[in-house]
């Protein structure tokens, strides 16, 4: 099958997705209503997350044409050069629960452009969501045995293992936890596969005093409490500096408070339940460790257990200390901790302070200070006074141990596919003598 894929033109490779695509669009409330039951989403957050699916596989269709090569002048007058650009193969896509849309499409999407056939091993929490996407990729016309899925709850390791050791996968695009992420990438050694890993995150949020504070309040609401804090890119330390602080925690709690908690399904509701009991249990400890090490709540602080097992209040937290594992680990929950900074210095030396580099925040009116805070912090994506991250034309990755690789954009189909040169020797040449 990947000989009969690859073998199509990127223009028709094109038309296939861009039906895919038309296809998304007609079924989405179908669509978000299954995020909803399977992920626990609420309402707008399950529509917005089949819109952003569709987004990759519009953007994909577009670049499955535009695949271009080069040709290089070679030093011997004889000789031509041509490079090309082929697909790397079969690609095995591991991909996570909390956007079990749009994590399948920003990866299918590439790959199909490029001519890969892929296996795609979807999260044990939320396979169905995936299995609708593929059987409306056969109605769009994608060919039986280009898309394949494998869905399991159990043996889940195993089955990365099995991609990651197979000889027949040759690339591994994975997103989930920096732990995993790193035995994923011993597996693959022995093969030597291509790898893209969208690792963990521990975003920081810095606020200067020029900061437009309304903005600032809004972009904290939208990075912070989307999805119920399940996103890598959520901001996991909101950094304000001192002169304003007490009045962007007073209007940060007015927002929060607004907030309505519930079952996803319920359209009343902007926030659901965390995707596990466990995960709860996790928000929960690491909230009851920082309230003992001196922390204070200053909204929310505990699980709602009259919903369900799975639901956690939006909780915001201030005086934090450095050794609160809720400063070190990845939350992953409706929790915001904000600390109070004095400098500029200061704050991005806080901000670097952590082994993960994807997303971070900035939200002030001073150009030359949004252009030098910019470069001076380590993570692979900067956003200035937004608290969105995440577009289908923008590379989406980080540095440092948030993984390696680039998602969305043009770049993003390079991960898919590889350089073939093309050297002709002996190539007639035309002689001053003959002119």
């Amino acid at each position: 099958m990947l000989a009969q894929w690859r073998s199509r033109t990127g223009r028709d490779r094109s038309r296939i997705l861009r039906r895919w695509y038309d296809l998304l669009m007609q079924n989405q409330k179908d669509l978000a209503t299954l995020i909803s039951w399977e992920n626990g989403k609420a309402t707008p957050d399950a529509a917005d997350e089949v819109i952003f699916a569709s987004s990759f596989l519009e953007w994909f269709s577009e670049e499955a044409a535009r695949i271009h090569g080069d040709v290089v002048p070679h030093s011997a007058p004889g000789f031509r050069v041509a490079v090309v650009k082929e697909p790397v193969g079969v690609c095995g896509l591991i991909t996570p629960w909390n956007f079990p849309a749009a994590m399948v499409t920003r990866k299918l999407g590439p790959a199909l452009a490029a001519g890969c056939t892929v296996v795609v091993k979807t999260a044990g929490e939320t396979p169905f969501t995936a299995n609708a996407l593929a059987i409306l990729s056969e109605r769009a016309g994608v060919p039986k045995g280009v898309v394949n899925l494998v869905t399991a709850l159990d043996n889940t390791a195993e089955i990365g293992e099995t991609l990651c050791k197979s000889d027949t996968i040759r690339k591994i695009s994975f997103t989930g936890s920096t732990r995993v992420g790193k035995l994923l990438m011993e597996q693959c050694s022995s093969t030597l596969k291509r790898l893209s890993l969208e690792l963990g995150g521990n975003a920081p949020f810095i606020v200067f005093n020029d900061a437009d504070l309304d903005l600032a309040v809004q972009g904290a609401m939208g990075s912070k409490f989307k999805s119920s804090g399940q996103t890598c890119v959520c901001s996991n330390r909101i950094f304000v500096q001192k002169e304003i602080y007490p009045l962007f925690v007073r209007q940060l709690k007015e927002s929060v408070s607004k907030l309505k908690i519930g079952h996803g399904p319920d359209a009343q509701m902007t926030q659901g339940p965390l995707v596990t009991q466990v995960a709860a249990e996790r928000v929960e400890g690491l909230v009851q460790d920082a309230v003992e090490k001196g922390a204070k709540i200053e909204a929310g602080g505990k699980r709602l257990h009259d919903l369900g097992p799975n639901f956690f209040e939006p909780t915001i937290l201030t005086n934090l200390k450095p050794d609160m594992r809720i400063v070190k680990e990845e939350i992953f929950g409706p929790v915001a901790p904000i600390f109070q900074f004095k400098t500029e210095d200061e704050a991005v030396g806080s901000a670097n302070e952590c082994e993960v580099g994807l997303a971070s925040y900035i939200y002030t009116q001073d150009v030359a200070r949004a252009a030098r805070v910019s470069e001076l912090l380590q993570f692979g994506m900067v956003a200035l006074n937004t608290g969105v991250i995440s577009d289908a034309a923008a590379p989406f990755g980080g540095i440092k141990h948030s993984g390696t690789g680039r998602e969305g954009s043009k770049y993003g189909i390079e991960d898919y596919m590889q350089l073939k040169t093309l050297i002709t020797g002996n190539v007639n040449v035309v002689h001053r003598s003959h002119l």
